[in-house]
């Protein structure tokens, strides 16, 4: 058995191993290992679908060491205003890059591919079975607990009759004849994607079927660097809503009413949540399909006919149903971030998992005590609930607070090229930068007062 040694072991190369470890060897003189099912460090968007694009755009994505994508603002197309998405392909190549440029020539990183972490300092490599044991002087880090539920790997949470054609949307792009007649099922974000990209590509989902309705960051207001009077917006009203909310769909309403939160339907409530962001173009879009079936759960999808808790659903042969009912963002209980010799990598920012990540890195670096990098790093879980919206707020604020009062954590992050409101200073003269910094200020300790209230009352209401 092959045996190494280093300071910190990483479980999980995608995009929130790949942040911490560049963080962490950036500020700390500190040996990595970082261990990987796939052959590359890239994680879940090795197994992305192909038209699939960043939520929030790459200014702000990926690790500090080294730029995704041009920071340049869109002129043409669908994502027109807004600062670039990269793709999943550009993603992939990214991190090849961050690996092979920025990681591995500072020789204190090393990648090990197509490798499976069994525990116990055990590292067996998929491709001949070969053991290594890997020491961690230091810590093992959990990157893996908060890794993203994606269509090409998950299970239906129903049977399929044989002879059904049912896909995730990576088929979509190799398909050979043209069905009877799509059905999309699923609700979130992807299932939106997927019904956008078939629109624009002139074939109209005949059919949608989806549960609850999630409740969406609307991308105008998730803009940085020359536009971070819209995030610096989305901040204000966040901290003005989270003050008055009286629970956490009051709490949706009026961020929906500040203009914050999109919704596929007017008319219904939406019941989840889980951080997502699409544009007013691709609701807008995906409210053109109005032949949609509302039922929480498929139990069964056969040649003639679809089960659900909604009744009966007529089917033919010829149908092919697209499965987006993956979690994207699955629950996931929450534990302490630095618990002794594990690290435990989950969001400390609403929705942006490379900036928690490599907010984690850094705290790491400092060499703080444990319950002081805890109290800095509380964690921030997505239940896909909106009741938990002000459990959640309250946890990312309480955080937020503190990590920009801490004489070391704060610079860095204000200065990181992961924080969207990273060019704050250079526009503070700017009207909606200014006033929407002075509503934060004044709002955000009657905000956390009152989500601590909201919270506590909601817990005991469930007990």
């Amino acid at each position: 058995m092959r045996e190494l040694e280093t300071d910190y072991l990483v479980i999980g190369g995608g995009a929130s191993g790949m942040a911490f470890a560049d963080t962490l060897v950036a500020h700390a003189d500190a040996e990595v290992v970082i261990v990987d099912r796939r052959h590359g460090p890239g994680g879940h968007w090795h197994d992305a679908y192909p038209f699939v694009r960043l939520h929030q755009p790459s200014a702000y994505y990926g690790v500090e060491s080294r730029p995704l994508g041009n920071d340049r603002i869109d002129e043409h197309g669908p994502n027109a205003g807004f600062y670039e998405r990269a793709s999943s392909a550009e993603i992939c190549d990214y991190y090849a890059h961050v690996l092979d440029k920025e990681l591995l020539p500072t020789g204190r990183v090393r990648f090990l591919g197509l490798s499976d972490y069994r525990g116990e300092e055990r590292v067996v490599s998929l491709l001949d079975g070969t053991e290594t044991r890997v020491k961690a002087r230091r810590k093992v880090v959990d990157a893996t607990h908060v890794q993203p539920e994606i269509p090409s790997r998950h299970t239906p949470g129903f049977t399929v009759e044989a002879g059904v054609a049912l896909v995730p949307p990576n088929a979509l792009v190799d398909a050979a004849e043209p069905p009877d007649r799509f059905t999309v099922i699923g609700a979130g974000k992807t299932a939106i994607d997927t019904c956008v990209w078939l629109c624009d590509e002139g074939v109209d989902p005949d059919r949608w079927i989806r549960g609850r309705d999630p409740w969406q960051f609307d991308r105008t207001f998730t803009q940085p660097l020359t536009l971070v009077g819209s995030y610096m917006q989305l901040q204000a009203r966040w901290v003005e809503a989270a003050a008055a909310a009286t629970d956490g769909h009051d709490f949706a309403h009026r961020l929906e009413a500040a203009g914050i939160f999109l919704r596929l339907d007017p008319a219904v409530r939406p019941q989840a949540f889980r951080g997502a962001t699409v544009s007013a173009r691709e609701i807008d879009v995906a409210r053109r399909i109005d032949d949609f079936v509302r039922a929480r759960r498929v139990h069964r999808i056969g040649r003639t006919s679809v089960s659900a808790d909604a009744g009966e659903i007529a089917a033919s042969p010829r149908d092919l149903y697209v499965d987006c009912t993956a979690a994207g963002v699955p629950p996931a209980a929450a534990r302490p971030v630095f618990d002794g010799g594990r690290i435990t990598i989950q969001f400390v920012a609403v929705g942006f998992l490379p900036w928690s990540a490599a907010t984690i890195g850094f705290v790491e670096s400092t060499h703080l005590s444990e319950e002081e990098k805890n109290r800095l790093c509380p964690p921030v879980v997505f239940s896909g609930d909106v009741t938990d919206l002000p459990e959640l707020a309250h946890a990312a604020m309480r955080g937020q607070v503190a990590r920009a009062r801490h004489e070391l954590v704060g610079p860095w992050n204000a200065a990181t090229r992961l924080n969207p409101a990273g060019a704050l200073l250079e526009h503070i003269d700017e009207p909606d930068v200014a006033d929407s910094l002075t509503a934060v200020i004044e709002h955000t300790r009657e905000a956390l007062e009152n989500l601590q209230r909201v919270a506590a009352a909601s817990e005991a209401a469930t007990a």
